[in-house]
């Protein structure tokens, strides 16, 4: 069974850090863009970051830049969105989601495997 698991959200104050761990299970990362994206409520859903499959290319939004980063362990079939300097702006449910894609896929239409989400609360 292809499965995405998130894990590692919670509650945070601002400044504070998290990071979120996206566990593949049934079928391999390798070959795989990877892809975070957030929903905060109300809001659409949105790219915040990927990798690329091959040569370690990455996207990031201007919203998280410098803040976030986004990284691989094929060998653990998983990949970690660590996140630094949290705002108040960040709170989501964050998402991975894979692409059979070369390069750095920013949108939706691109994905085929979504995980069910990791709530990400940041608060004093």
């Amino acid at each position: 069974q292809v499965q995405l698991v998130e894990s590692g959200g919670g509650l945070v104050q601002p400044g504070g850090s998290l990071r979120l761990s996206c566990a593949a299970s049934g079928f391999t990362l390798d070959y795989y863009a990877i892809g975070w994206f957030r929903q905060a409520p109300g809001k659409e859903r949105e790219g915040v970051l990927c990798i690329s499959s091959n040569d370690g290319s990455t996207y990031y939004a201007d919203s998280v830049k410098g803040r976030f980063t986004i990284s691989r362990d094929n060998a653990k079939n998983t990949v970690y969105l660590q996140m630094n300097s949290l705002k108040p702006e960040d709170p989501a449910v964050y998402y991975c989601a894979t692409a059979r894609y070369d390069g750095v896929p920013r949108e939706e239409i691109y994905y085929d495997y979504w995980g069910q989400g990791t709530q990400v609360t940041v608060s004093s």
